[in-house]
């Protein structure tokens, strides 16, 4: 077995984003050599997650009306009496999770119908990064 890693940086300009990287993660597939495995993906901060879903706008809005009827913004939240402003942040990632893994074939993410993976950025606007592990023949 083999494996390749790259890395993927992010410093989103709003706070809260959602960045479609599927493409990004064929380009190292590809790039890989892997044609029969897995990959890999994971936001390697505490207030970012990595999710597989629909590339449609209105889910992606409902996502994150969802995320916030969740975890709210709110300034009482017991983190913040470290000096931090985002603990909406950590939990929002709790509920997306932090990583997912994709099955390679032939070379291809071996998706079903209408999956994306995506980089879901909750509390933005400084440099973070995602692990991109493939691990196969």
């Amino acid at each position: 077995m083999k494996t390749f890693t790259e890395y993927l940086w992010f410093n989103t300009k709003n706070e809260h984003e959602y960045v479609n990287i599927t493409s990004d993660v064929e380009k190292i597939v590809e790039k890989s050599g892997v044609k029969e495995g897995m990959v890999l993906v994971s936001a390697m901060h505490i207030t970012a997650g990595v999710y597989v879903n629909d590339a449609e706008s209105g889910l992606i809005q409902d996502i994150d009306k969802w995320l916030e009827k969740l975890a709210p913004a709110n300034p009482n939240y017991l983190h913040h009496r470290t000096g931090e402003t985002n603990g909406d942040a950590h939990l929002k990632s709790l509920l997306v999770h932090h990583e997912v893994i994709v099955p390679i074939t032939n070379g291809d993410l071996d998706f079903g119908p209408w999956q994306q993976i995506y980089y879901a950025e909750f509390d933005g606007r400084r440099k973070k990064r995602v692990i991109v592990k493939v691990m196969g023949e």
